[in-house]
């Protein structure tokens, strides 16, 4: 299981060499560093810890701050931790163009909102008789249980959710400058961590 994490840059195109536009996603992706290992015996789960973004300022690591001198710790269940040792690097040479990878973030938080936006409702008939009720979710209950049923779809937050996107091509690797061009769109906004799993 090949395991990055990396920030969300923003969208652009690219074009192929027949002269096709590409949409992709610039994600910066590591360099990570592995910064604990959990076995199954002593922790009852084998994981790696990945930390992502070193803070400079962390001079001074003691025992208990292990980890803390990464802005962003994710943990990754596998099989084959025997591979990796603590303070392993982990860049984009991992993958390869062409590649197959699944990414998985944060979607873009839409606060408060009503039925038609949140559920795609298509609203009441803007005709005589209509007043003020042309967003409203209708009738949410029923004669038998007096009580709004459990799942029924409200008005309520939208967005923020966790969301994994699969099959998503590699279109592009930059090594140097640590950057993953995949095509199509990923969740969340930029600036946010993704995780970039491929098997």
């Amino acid at each position: 299981m090949k395991f990055i994490l990396g920030e969300k840059i923003g969208m652009s195109h690219i074009f192929d060499e027949k002269g096709n536009q590409i949409p992709v996603t610039i994600i910066e992706a590591g360099p990570c560093y592995v910064t604990q290992i959990k076995t199954k015996d002593k922790d009852k789960y084998t994981v790696i810890q990945v930390g992502f973004q070193k803070i400079e300022k962390a001079k001074k690591i003691k025992k208990t701050m292990k980890g803390k001198e990464f802005k962003y710790l994710r943990e990754k269940r596998t099989e084959d931790n025997e591979q990796y040792k603590v303070g392993d690097k982990i860049d984009v040479s991992i993958f390869q163009e062409g590649e197959k990878v699944k990414v998985s973030g944060t979607s873009k938080g839409k606060g408060f909102t009503g039925v038609v936006k949140r559920w795609g409702f298509s609203g009441r008939n803007a005709t005589h008789g209509v007043k003020h009720e042309h967003r409203t979710p209708g009738s949410v209950g029923s004669s038998f249980p007096e009580r709004v049923v459990k799942g029924r779809k409200l008005p309520g937050r939208a967005g923020f959710k966790r969301v994994t996107v699969k099959n998503l091509k590699i279109v592009k690797i930059d090594p140097e400058n640590n950057l993953i061009a995949v095509k199509g769109a990923v969740p969340g906004p930029k600036g946010i961590i993704l995780e970039i799993k491929s098997k």
